[in-house]
């Protein structure tokens, strides 16, 4: 019997080796790829590097992906003819068209993991929020090239903090920034309530009010949140519904002196107009973690920029790194070996994703 082939997808600091290693004697051949291929669902990406990106792949019986790392759409399931098994990691995986996998009886599995509470991209989401306040790589920057308090930071206390989003993220962020910082919080979604909202902070074992009687989770309109808050943070799961909601209607609403941080997904928010944005120095400063592409192309105006400089925006990028925690990818990846092997014996799966995708 042949042995069958398992492609470890954009493993960038190659975790994955000694645990997948692990699968050789039970049968499999394992390549392991550092680097991602332009994704094939986007518009902008050419024929021949969707042609590529199938070459690469089509040979391979498993498939393990990190997650959106590079997206699976409909066109690219059904061009990889011995497709039998998808892993991602992860609970839900948007990126990958589940219900083309399962019309090829070609399962997907995903993985759970510890909650840990704050979690890796809670902490990254306040980092990059006290990085753009605290003018923490200007000043290094500005350190190390012999210049000394160039900037003024900007104060939190008592500030207000918009979260576009009250999910699980949404929630553990604005806590942080309530009881650290004192920075009253408001929050918004299509259908997010103010009882809901008081349940989320009783839940997070906050008041559900202040001695004033101000909502700890206070609901407010859209406009009203883009209006007032002082740094706004993005905590929306992508979906349809989510897929470009943030648009420059709702970025010229920011006041000049606010900071816009997006540490969900990039497409939430209309690149071209956040851009704009920071170019014409509307708002005090930028913060991301995610992006449209992925690998942020070297050429995005985002990388080539010089920022904070001629009323421009100040920014702070990082390469996606909100989940990036070497316990966090470890236990993925281990969680994907376990899956394999399981589907081997035949037993069942973990997080076994259906049609509507996890």
């Amino acid at each position: 019997m042949s042995q069958l082939k398992i492609a470890v997808l954009d493993d960038y600091q190659k975790l994955s080796v000694s645990l997948f290693d692990k699968l050789r004697p039970s049968g499999f051949t394992v390549t392991v790829f550092t680097d991602t291929l332009l994704p094939y669902n986007h518009p902008n990406t050419p024929q021949e590097a969707k042609d590529a990106l199938v070459k690469r792949l089509e040979s391979f019986d498993i498939i393990s992906s990190m997650r959106e790392r590079t997206p699976f759409p409909a066109e690219l399931v059904n061009r990889l003819p011995n497709l039998k098994l998808l892993l991602t990691t992860g609970e839900r995986n948007a990126s990958i068209d589940v219900k083309a996998c399962l019309a090829r009886n070609i399962p997907v599995a995903g993985t759970t993991g510890e909650k840990k509470n704050p979690d890796s991209t809670t902490q990254h989401c306040v980092a990059l929020i006290l990085a753009l306040a605290r003018n923490i790589p200007q000043d290094d920057a500005s350190m190390k090239t012999g210049g000394w308090q160039p900037n003024f930071a900007t104060g939190l206390a008592g500030k207000v903090f918009g979260t576009v989003g009250l999910g699980r993220l949404g929630v553990t962020v604005s806590r942080i920034m309530n009881l650290a910082f004192g920075m009253k919080v408001v929050a918004w979604s299509t259908n997010l309530t103010q009882e809901a909202a008081d349940e989320k902070a009783k839940a997070a074992g906050l008041p559900i009010e202040d001695e004033n009687g101000v909502k700890t989770f206070k609901v407010v309109s859209r406009d009203e949140l883009f209006a007032s808050a002082d740094v706004v943070s993005v905590q929306l799961v992508l979906s349809d519904r989510s897929r470009g909601l943030i648009t420059a209607n709702d970025l010229g609403k920011l006041k000049k002196s606010a900071l816009f941080v997006n540490t969900a997904r990039g497409p939430i928010v209309v690149e071209n107009d956040l851009l704009e944005v920071a170019k014409k120095g509307s708002i005090r400063g930028v913060g991301l973690d995610v992006y449209e592409i992925e690998p942020l192309p070297t050429s995005s105006e985002w990388r080539t920029t010089r920022w904070g400089e001629d009323g421009r925006s100040q920014v702070v990028l990082t390469p996606h790194t909100g989940y990036v925690q070497e316990d966090n990818i470890v236990n993925m990846y281990a969680k994907q070996v376990e899956n394999i092997l399981r589907w081997q014996k035949g037993e069942a799966m973990a997080t076994i994703f259906s049609d509507t995708g996890y």
